[in-house]
């Protein structure tokens, strides 16, 4: 793909994830999201077969690049379920904080997904779902977290939740920084987890 073919493709995408945002899938045309971008309608089908498959693209990418950021800060939390938690969170935090466009659209139209898509798409949720009960669990296991029913699924599904909803209302000019956000959601995320106040060593706010 030449580096205008490239450049085409990611403003379609752009402006679909802004237009998905704004209205969800189903309601956004082929036609609005090439108009968007001055393209004439037929322009889309360069790069894409379908609607669907664009934004199956797009959710996909969404998804990919979120387990690839949280793969890397757990890593580069070291051994302790505590730091690796918290590392997880502000990555959770920081997604759904600073792009709230693709966290809203890829937590929401990814049901628009169908077979194998939609499939895809669910083996990485589950996989950012374990992640998160794979470490509480180790630190319930090792006494360091107390989990509501002892379910480290459970927990972890009620923190990514939580963080899910941050894209709905926080705003840049808002009260709090982004900084403030992820050191409050982690303090929220360890309470739920019957952990520490605060873990031993604070992650740096990931940029993502």
């Amino acid at each position: 793909m030449t580096s205008v073919e490239t450049r085409s493709r990611d403003r379609l995408l752009a402006a679909a994830t802004t237009l998905f945002y704004e209205r969800g899938f189903l309601a956004t045309s082929v036609k609005e999201i090439t108009q968007a971008c001055g393209f004439t309608q037929g322009a889309l089908y360069n790069h894409f077969a379908s609607k669907d498959e664009l934004l199956y693209e797009l959710v996909l990418d969404i998804h990919t690049e979120l387990e690839t950021h949280t793969l890397r800060a757990r890593s580069a939390a070291g051994p302790d379920p505590v730091d690796q938690f918290a590392a997880l969170v502000a990555v959770h935090v920081a997604a759904h904080a600073q792009f709230r466009e693709r966290s809203r659209v890829g937590n929401q139209e990814y049901r628009s997904l169908t077979g194998d898509r939609l499939a895809h798409v669910l083996a990485i949720r589950r996989r950012l779902r374990d992640q998160l009960a794979d470490v509480l669990a180790a630190g319930a296991q090792s006494g360091v977290f107390h989990l509501v029913g002892g379910s480290a699924p459970g927990t972890a599904r009620a923190v990514l939740d939580m963080c899910g909803l941050i894209s709905e209302w926080f705003r840049d000019d808002g009260v709090l920084t982004p900084t403030e956000m992820h050191r409050r959601y982690v303090e929220l995320a360890l309470r739920m987890a019957g952990g520490p106040a605060a873990p031993r060593t604070w992650p740096v706010l990931p940029e993502v």
